[in-house]
């Protein structure tokens, strides 16, 4: 009997304790959520193609390649093969060293190894070093290395958003607007040489509102604080859109590819009136796909209407994340998930574009307007 009624009172506690646990799961689950939890599994039933290869070779504009003077190609070109990527732009051809000799040799390094092992699948364009920026022979030294970089091979010039933030400063100590006249002599020379400039200004406008509950971005910033700004940090983001807009105005005979769609992918009537006024203007989707989902009919008159200047781009290199590209580009998928929740909480649907205007998106028009790529392997 004294053996029995510990075990009877150790059956009773489990059992209770065991209740009380899941009565606390029950009560959990039926608890409201917050924002960053709640990720509901859809119900819907529609037809899905979810593609892991592009219907054309393409052109990827908007990479970043950090390794490339020693980087294995043979396993970076087997990666694009599985996507059926054409030709990769390397748009990090000097690396980040602010040192002129080390991007030098990085660059050189770069161009190398492509000569060597994969010359028709890999470009590479080249960067600014703005070390010493604002020393009186500063413009001079940059436009004759950009004219020596474009000697050795690189096929365009990539320009980062640090320049317009604070990240970039002259001697001085002040901020070096992306419109600074200092800079008009290396825009010119891009156009004399008839390479492309790819620029990145700004980022999300949303970074800059706000941080509350009317933020379709909060979800972003709260993950990756980093990317919050303040109203003027730092300057609003209409300035510094103006002053990128400034250099394409002034400066016709130069093509410039502006990254992201300009950070108008979610204000189509906007972007098409910077079409129209800057001819010289094209636009690469890297990371903006999901706005382009989000409105897929409002997208695909956008891209029937300047399919000559639109260009394909990822910006990161993560080969899983290129299927969501080409279903958004390809299909007519309807009510599907981005691969990020922090960038993008609503479902897309499809654009299905024409072969036509995927051609061009995918291949044609990067083949226009960056010189020396091999055409041999796109249809014609």
């Amino acid at each position: 009997m004294k053996l029995i009624r510990p075990l009877l009172f150790s059956l009773s506690f489990a059992f209770t304790f065991g209740a009380v646990v899941e009565n606390a799961k029950a009560q959990n689950a039926i608890e409201p959520l917050g924002f960053e939890e709640y990720d509901p599994v859809s119900t819907l039933k529609v037809e899905e193609h979810k593609l892991r290869r592009a219907k054309f070779p393409f052109i990827d504009v908007h990479n970043h390649q950090y390794q490339m003077p020693t980087q294995d190609l043979k396993f970076l070109v087997a990666q694009m093969d599985s996507l059926n990527m054409g030709i990769m732009v390397n748009l990090s051809g000097r690396g980040w060293s602010d040192n002129w000799d080390e991007g030098t040799a990085t660059l050189k390094g770069s161009l190398e190894n492509v000569a060597k092992n994969e010359p028709k699948r890999i470009a590479i364009f080249t960067n600014l070093q703005f070390k010493g920026f604002g020393d009186k022979d500063w413009t001079e030294k940059a436009v004759k290395q950009l004219e020596a970089d474009v000697k050795m091979g690189a096929k365009g010039l990539k320009i980062y958003k640090s320049l317009g933030f604070s990240g970039i400063k002259d001697d001085k100590g002040n901020r070096v607007a992306v419109s600074d006249p200092r800079l008009d002599p290396v825009w010119k020379k891009c156009g004399e040489l008839k390479i492309p400039v790819l620029i990145h200004t700004a980022d999300v406008p949303s970074f800059w509102d706000p941080m509350d509950r009317y933020n379709e971005r909060w979800l972003e910033l709260k993950t990756h604080p980093g990317r919050r700004r303040g109203p003027n940090d730092p300057v609003p983001f209409d300035s510094l859109i103006a002053e990128q807009h400034k250099i394409f105005r002034d400066n016709p005979k130069t093509t410039f590819i502006n990254a992201h769609m300009g950070w108008y992918p979610n204000n189509l009537k906007k972007l098409d009136s910077l079409m129209i006024v800057f001819p010289n203007m094209y636009v690469e989707i890297g990371a903006v796909i999901a706005e382009l989902g989000r409105q897929p009919r409002a997208a695909k008159k956008f891209f029937d209407k300047w399919q000559d200047r639109v260009l394909f781009g990822k910006d990161s290199w993560v080969p899983s994340e290129y299927s969501t590209y080409f279903r958004v580009l390809e299909t007519e998928d309807e009510y599907f998930p981005y691969h990020k929740k922090y960038h993008a909480f609503w479902r897309m649907y499809g654009m299905g574009l024409s072969d036509e205007v995927l051609k061009k998106l995918y291949y044609k028009n990067a083949l226009t307007i960056i010189p020396g790529l091999d055409k041999s392997q796109f249809p014609k």
